[in-house]
């Protein structure tokens, strides 16, 4: 049963602290806490103020002031502090108008799922992300005028097979030899356990976890799915247990896309399916890999809007040294059954109507989940309000096509800059409803290529090094 204001006081008394937790535009949970005995019915109603100008990507010092008003739905006891603690999820509102906040990521999330009703297209739409990761036991980076550096280091590293490790019991992994060895080749079987007991005890159900293709340390965890809103606070649950589980056993964890070269990187495949009442609108029996024609169109809108997408998707400089063409990476703007080369998949495993979905294959773990959700939503809506036809479908090895062959198939762009001017090419899709604002992506774009393009664009890279010093 959903939590009310009322279960959640009762929590209170349990607990000394309550954390109040809410999440900026580019994905980052801030927090803070009060004491338990101010957690009230009236705070639900009420809210709390904080300074919305210390926030990147929220208000200027003049407005400042802005107030959370916690979620009762999303209340769960944090595992991992000494001082027992409950945290709850909050949304951001206005204190003058008492309306939610524009900027706030939850809000854009909320609205999406409010015009997916509006357009009486469906009731619901349910979501599926696979996001992995690494736990490295190492990390060190660094940067100035004049240097600039990076380290990451794990037990299962091929690298450390010769390492005098006092013992070096052997068995590393080699590259792109990670998926599903036992221990004790994969080291991180009960670290991967006890994170999905702690997600299970904050709420969040899980499918399965195991070790993922790349050496050292990288992990998968599938949550079952859930309605878009619900499914993006699952995932801030998810990179925070993640992480807390990883430094209590002395590890590191990272979601960045490509921390490795020459090994596979970190993705989130995204599952997505339409409900209207008890039935999936994805499936038809008769359609191809048991499609519906609304499947198909709603294919067609993310192909037509990838570019775009990408953005909120795949929406860091690190992105794109994942998303390569000519590895595995679902960089071809095709869709296809159970083909991983493509962008968009349709799996198979189960002829169950239930089961029919779309997997959307270029989203990685550093996006803003309740941006990149409620974007991959409208874009799929776009396509079947405009019936955009998505073409054949292609059921072969992308990435072993004749050249010739391949230049006919369309691929998503290599930069980050480059996605972010598709962004501002292509919104009009996103604004429907008044679901994003233009303050929402332009403060966004803005943000991206201030803070992120640029510094990365404007300093040497160490490999220039070796290819250029002694020109």
């Amino acid at each position: 049963m959903p939590k009310t204001a009322a279960d959640v006081v009762k929590m209170g008394a349990e607990v000394k602290m309550v954390d109040l937790r809410f999440t900026d535009p580019f994905g980052v949970w801030h927090h803070f806490s009060i004491p338990a005995r101010e957690l009230t019915e009236e705070l639900f109603e009420e809210g709390i103020g904080f300074d919305g100008s210390s926030i990147r990507g929220f208000q200027e010092i003049h407005e400042s002031d802005m107030i959370l008003i916690p979620d009762p739905g999303t209340a769960f006891v944090d595992p991992f502090l000494e001082v027992p603690t409950l945290a709850v999820i909050c949304d951001v509102h206005d204190p003058v108008t008492r309306q939610p906040y524009s900027r706030d990521p939850r809000y854009v999330a909320k609205k999406a799922e409010a015009y997916l009703k509006q357009t009486g297209i469906a009731d619901i739409s349910f979501w599926g992300p696979e996001a992995e990761f690494f736990l490295f036991n190492d990390v060190r980076y660094g940067g100035s005028t004049n240097s600039g550096f990076y380290f990451v280091d794990s037990i299962e590293g091929w690298w450390n097979s010769g390492k005098e490790l006092n013992p070096n019991f052997g068995g590393q992994i080699p590259p792109k030899r990670g998926y599903f060895p036992v221990p004790p080749t994969d080291t991180l079987q009960d670290v991967r356990s006890k994170i999905v007991l702690a997600l299970e005890a904050a709420g969040v159900e899980v499918e399965v976890h195991h070790h993922e293709v790349a050496t050292a340390g990288q992990g998968e965890i599938d949550v079952r799915f859930a309605p878009l809103t619900r499914m993006a606070d699952n995932m801030m649950i998810y990179k925070y247990i993640i992480k807390n589980v990883a430094r209590q056993h002395g590890l590191t964890a990272t979601f960045m896309p490509k921390p490795l070269f020459e090994d596979n990187g970190s993705g989130m495949h995204t599952h997505q399916s339409l409900w209207k009442g008890d039935t999936n609108i994805f499936f038809d029996e008769a359609g191809y890999a048991q499609i519906s024609e609304t499947a198909k169109y709603y294919i067609g809108g993310l192909l037509t809007h990838a570019s775009a997408l990408l953005a909120f998707a795949a929406p860091t400089t690190n992105s794109y040294r994942r998303l390569v063409p000519g590895f595995e990476a679902p960089v071809n703007l095709a869709y296809s059954q159970r083909n991983r080369s493509a962008i968009c998949r349709i799996p198979v495993y189960s002829k169950s109507p239930k089961a029919k979905r779309i997997e959307f294959r270029a989203p990685d773990p550093t996006c803003n989940p309740y941006l990149c959700f409620a974007a991959l939503l409208m874009a799929g809506l776009d396509g079947i309000q405009n019936r955009i036809d998505p073409g054949e479908p292609m059921d072969k090895d992308l990435y072993e096509l004749p050249p010739e062959e391949l230049a006919l198939i369309e691929q998503v762009p290599g930069s980050l800059e480059a996605v972010l001017e598709a962004l501002e090419a292509d919104n009009e899709f996103l604004l429907k409803g008044d679901v994003f604002t233009p303050d929402v992506i332009e403060t966004y774009v803005a943000y991206k290529r201030e803070n992120e393009v640029d510094p990365v664009r404007m300093r040497p890279h160490p490999h220039e090094f070796r290819l250029y010093y002694d020109a």
